[in-house]
């Protein structure tokens, strides 16, 4: 019988692998389904920022995680179709100002996206 071959073309030996971790499921009072809309980087940036300061205008989001304008535009407008931001736009001194806000259904989506992260770190530091 032939020894199987790696990608090298050097024989494989028998490597241990790691046992993987699991995730405990969600508790009942918290949705199954992992938020992808939150799960993105400038998305959860905004959504945190947000959470921690209860309003921010446009310039201070764009300055924070220094993206384009548009880049910002299209994040915030999804996040504020899925009911997690809300967008208030006025003008101060002929200047146009939007502010955003956390809405009570986008904390309840970034505390279920970080309850599912801190199962997936307790489980990955248990092994």
């Amino acid at each position: 019988m032939a020894a199987k071959l790696n990608a090298r073309g050097a024989p494989q030996t028998a490597q241990k692998r790691p046992k993987l971790a699991a995730v405990p499921a969600p508790s009942a009072d918290h949705d199954a389904t992992f938020d992808r809309l939150v799960y993105e980087r400038v998305r959860l940036g905004i959504m945190s920022a947000l959470a921690v300061r209860e309003e921010l205008t446009f310039n201070e989001l764009k300055s924070l995680f220094d993206v384009s304008d548009g880049n910002l535009s299209a994040h915030a407008r999804k996040l504020e179709e899925a009911k997690y931001l809300s967008c208030t736009k006025s003008f101060e001194q002929r200047r146009p100002r939007t502010v955003y806000r956390l809405t009570v259904l986008g904390r309840n989506a970034l505390n279920r996206y970080l309850d599912h992260v801190e199962a997936v770190i307790k489980a990955t530091r248990r092994t």
